[in-house]
C-alpha cells in the first residue's frame, strides 16, 4: 500500500482500529497508524496534509 491508496488504507485502518472515531484522530496519530499498517510500504515523507485529509475522509466514509 502507498499513501495514495486512500481507500485501501481507510479499510485497513477500520480493521486495525475498530473502536476509534476517525473524526477525532489527529494527523500525527493518523500518520503513525498508517505507517504501522501491515502491507504499507511508502516513504513517510511522501504524506502531507492533503493526503492525510483524504485518508481520514475515506476512513469516515468507510466507518459509516
Amino acid at each position: 500500500m502507498k499513501w495514495t491508496d486512500t481507500l485501501d488504507v481507510a479499510i485497513a485502518l477500520t480493521e486495525a482500529h475498530p473502536d476509534v472515531d476517525p473524526t477525532a484522530v489527529r494527523f500525527t496519530d493518523l500518520h503513525r497508524w498508517v505507517m504501522a499498517l501491515p502491507g504499507f510500504d511508502d516513504d513517510p515523507n511522501r504524506s502531507g496534509e492533503k493526503i492525510l485529509e483524504a485518508i481520514q475522509q475515506a476512513w469516515i466514509d468507510e466507518a459509516d
